[in-house]
């Protein structure tokens, strides 16, 4: 058994979808637990997959194969995860703000949360102010993560967290953003909770905040 969680998390860690697919139906079929193959052949791997990244072993492309190898898995997993309740660390609604249709970064982040044992709602790109503020009234989300690659973009942010205040939500939600234009300042200029230069962060940043 242990050895086919080995082989699970060899497969995220060199972003072998195939395999990763293939040893967690095998898993399953064994009886091993829905979430010990979560917790000890996914999650720890892609926090391993993060510090790689975040110390400069890994790059984008090899964190993007690994969350792409993890969500194979996970796809598997999750029916068995709802059956058994598995609480999930947190709930995160993400999207790129109004205007921009940039994704990549965004899917990335949706990925590594995913991998991190959050529920993701991803809201897609293009996301009004509106959405996001849907998001947290219909679903609890107590993450909102926002996305921007264009300076001309960044301005959204500002009128989601004003919309969010409108709507008697601020209190309840915590604010991420991130891309490439973003800033520490202009987080903290904009009244958001955090701020992510990379997908890495992202998580450890939600994570901080959900037990705060």
């Amino acid at each position: 058994m242990k050895q086919l969680i080995q082989e699970i998390s060899d497969g995220v860690m060199n972003g072998d979808a195939a395999t990763v697919t293939a040893k967690v139906q095998q898993a399953l079929q064994a009886g091993i637990e829905a979430s010990r193959i979560l917790n000890e052949g996914m999650i720890s791997t892609m926090a391993e997959v993060g510090r790689l990244f975040e110390e400069g072993e890994y790059f984008v492309p090899e964190m993007l194969i690994s969350a792409r190898a993890m969500q194979a898995g996970l796809g598997l997993l999750k029916p068995y995860l709802v059956e058994s309740n598995i609480q999930s660390t947190g709930k995160v609604a993400i999207g790129t703000v109004k205007g921009d249709l940039h994704d990549i970064g965004k899917n990335l982040v949706a990925m590594m949360m995913e991998g991190a044992g959050f529920e993701v709602i991803d809201l897609g790109n293009d996301v009004s102010p509106d959405k996001f503020v849907a998001a947290v009234r219909d679903s609890g989300a107590q993450i909102i993560a926002m996305s921007a690659l264009l300076t001309t973009t960044m301005p959204a942010m500002t009128t989601t967290i004003q919309a969010l205040q409108a709507a008697g939500l601020r209190d309840q939600v915590k604010v991420i953003i991130g891309g490439a234009p973003i800033t520490q300042e202009y987080a903290e200029k904009i009244g958001a909770d955090g701020f992510a230069p990379d997908a890495s962060r992202a998580v450890s940043i939600a994570k901080s905040l959900v037990q705060a």
